[in-house]
């Protein structure tokens, strides 16, 4: 088994990586409407997707208040919920990322607002950069109609006040289940800061979210290998 992963990780490190690959950071403004923030810790979850899940991942391990964030996959079947699978592009699983939260110290529009800015450029359909294709796509896997409604309405407010300058091609799915992705992808970002990939496309995500959200920002990331996964 170690030798597979070992296999994996040396195959994805040659690829190559075009100039100027990372996606742009653009502030978004908070959301008008927002789920208020709990009295009292709490533990709630929110699935997102946004291109790779290493990126996602990384910018998500460090906001306050994210208890776990991770790596897997949204969207398909049980069946088909494997790396190489997914990455056909032909099993309605996009690339999405798991995060549990304190909904008392970070709230589901904060969480959204960094979605929106620096993890990924949400006006590009179903890719990311030179990722290509459904499992790439920009979406919110909404759990309840709560969570609908409330992406809905924040995604609507960027559109028209045309804050991306094209429209916002992030797509609000149901959730019907959410896979952990193999133990090689979690925290990928921290365990391979040398890797191309991580250094060009989303070392600057990170770097983006300090900047733009320093109050949203922590330094330790909250890491997977710090708990069980199962998949």
């Amino acid at each position: 088994m170690l030798t597979v992963i070992l296999s994996v990780v040396a195959a994805l490190a040659v690829w190559t990586i075009p100039a100027g690959a990372a996606e742009r950071a653009i502030l978004a403004p908070a959301p008008a409407e927002d789920a208020p923030l709990a009295v009292a810790p709490a533990s709630e979850t929110v699935v997102l997707a946004g291109g790779c899940f290493w990126g996602v991942q990384a910018v998500f391990q460090h906001v306050p208040g994210v208890r776990n964030a991770v790596s897997g996959y949204a969207g398909g079947r049980k069946e088909t919920a494997e790396y190489e699978t997914v990455s056909s592009g032909r099993t309605g699983h996009a690339e999405a990322v798991e995060i549990t939260y304190d909904p008392s110290v970070v709230s589901l529009g904060e969480l959204l607002r960094i979605f929106l800015s620096v993890v990924h450029d949400p006006t590009q359909l179903n890719r990311q950069g030179a990722d290509v294709g459904t499992q790439y796509r920009s979406a919110i896997f909404a759990r309840d109609e709560e969570q609908r409604r409330l992406a809905g309405r924040y995604l609507a407010q960027l559109d028209r006040a045309g804050v991306f300058g094209d429209p916002i091609a992030t797509r609000i799915e149901h959730l019907e289940a959410f896979y952990p992705a193999e133990s090689y992808h979690q925290d990928f970002a921290t365990l391979h800061p040398g890797h191309p990939y991580i250094a060009a496309i989303d070392r600057p995500k990170v770097e983006n979210l300090k900047r733009l959200f320093p109050e949203l920002y922590r330094e330790t990331p909250a890491l997977v290998s710090s708990r069980a996964v199962e998949h």
